[in-house]
């Protein structure tokens, strides 16, 4: 099915991490649209999952996004599909993909879980690099390689499905 289904979802957040984002374009605006993300995903009991790439170099997640106790998983290969236990810990979902760097760790792991036959949908305006043309080119890379490119408006909604859903303006006021 071509909509991104909450009930098969995680939300992947890739090593939004302390040292790596004071280098990166826009990272205000990657922080604040996974933030976004992660708040929808709470309010759908859509389950979240980060990876942190050699935390000892480059530190824990940002504290703006406070992952749960147990939520962040350590890794050191900047594909988090090859690092052992990772396909185990994500079960059979479908993967919504936010992080840096769009060109290493989230387009590595993007195309991992494609070769493992995962469905992934990068959020464009939820990933980034150090250099925009290095971002622009990860995501070009993912979407040939299959991965879906989405924005966070594009998962919100297609997390809720109608407009009747019961969280519904709760969800909108985080995208408004």
């Amino acid at each position: 099915m071509p909509l991104i289904d909450p009930a098969r979802s995680l939300l992947l957040v890739i090593d939004i991490q302390v040292r790596l984002m004071p280098a990166i374009a826009d990272g205000a605006g990657v922080i604040a649209n996974t933030d976004r993300l992660i708040a929808a995903a709470k309010l759908l009991d859509v389950p979240v999952l980060f990876t942190e790439q050699n935390a000892g170099g480059l530190g824990p997640t940002v504290p703006e996004l406070a992952p749960e106790p147990g939520a962040a998983f350590a890794k050191m290969s900047f594909g988090a599909a090859q690092a052992p236990g990772f396909l185990d810990r994500i079960g059979d979902r479908d993967l919504v993909v936010a992080g840096c760097e769009a060109h290493i760790c989230v387009l590595q792991t993007v195309l991992g879980l494609r070769e493992a036959g995962r469905r992934a949908s990068v959020v464009a305006d939820a990933v980034g690099s150090r250099r925009p043309e290095s971002r622009a080119a990860g995501l070009a890379r993912m979407a040939a390689h299959g991965a879906e490119i989405v924005t966070t408006e594009m998962v919100v909604f297609e997390w809720l499905g109608t407009a009747r859903h019961p969280r519904f303006r709760e969800a909108v006021k985080l995208i408004k």
